[in-house]
């Protein structure tokens, strides 16, 4: 019986494998099609897996959009961003969300997301960019706004709407940066732009300690 049971395999562990391949493929494909033109025959495809098992893990292709948006907005601002590191200053803290969030909003994946979104919002998907704003932008105001919160009980921040207050973070960090990379305007991998992320990052974060440091 030993023998036997050492042999045996459990089904979890394979099935999860199958789940994050189609999780994969759906972020790709989405990103790369948006969700009009994205199939679930598409994704199956992609994945390696019958079209039947995407339906059985996420049983239609909203929902897989939700979770392929979900997936994809934790791999990128994990909450960890938003801890408190040992021996970091206030300071130190906002710059490095700062950085990851300038890039972040201005890389090829994001602006591709958002073009994707902005393309099915257009042609009658309003809860795509419901569904995008409330995994993303949402998510990420959420998390910051709990941060800000324990700088200011700490009393390193003085704030009176903490969650206005960690919205206007956000937006400093994008300047017009993020729409210029929407529009074409600008190639991600210009040097010129790089450096102007990082001046905007830091100006931001210099900016938010003059508006809510203690006086």
């Amino acid at each position: 019986m030993n023998t036997i049971a050492k042999c045996q395999r459990p089904g979890r562990p394979k099935d999860m494998e199958k789940r994050a391949a189609i999780l994969d493929a759906a972020q790709d494909l989405f990103t790369d099609q948006g969700f009009e033109h994205t199939s679930m025959d598409a994704v199956a495809s992609r994945a390696g897996v019958s079209k039947l098992t995407v339906y059985s893990h996420f049983g239609d292709k909203a929902t897989l959009f939700r979770e392929a948006v979900r997936a994809r907005c934790r791999s990128m601002v994990p909450e960890q961003l938003y801890c408190r590191h040992e021996g970091d200053s206030l300071r130190e803290a906002l710059l490095r969300i700062a950085r990851h969030h300038a890039k972040l909003m201005s890389s090829p994946e994001t602006i591709g997301v958002w073009r994707a979104i902005t393309s099915d919002c257009a042609s009658g998907e309003p809860r795509l960019g419901q569904m995008l704003w409330e995994e993303g932008p949402m998510r990420s105001r959420q998390l910051m706004q709990a941060m800000l919160e324990e700088y200011v009980a700490s009393g390193e921040l003085v704030i009176e709407d903490v969650d206005r207050a960690a919205g206007q973070f956000l937006c400093l960090l994008k300047g017009d940066l993020h729409f210029r990379r929407l529009l074409g305007c600008v190639d991600d991998n210009c040097p010129q732009f790089r450096k102007e992320m990082e001046e905007n990052a830091e100006a931001a974060v210099d900016m938010f300690l003059r508006a809510y440091a203690p006086r």
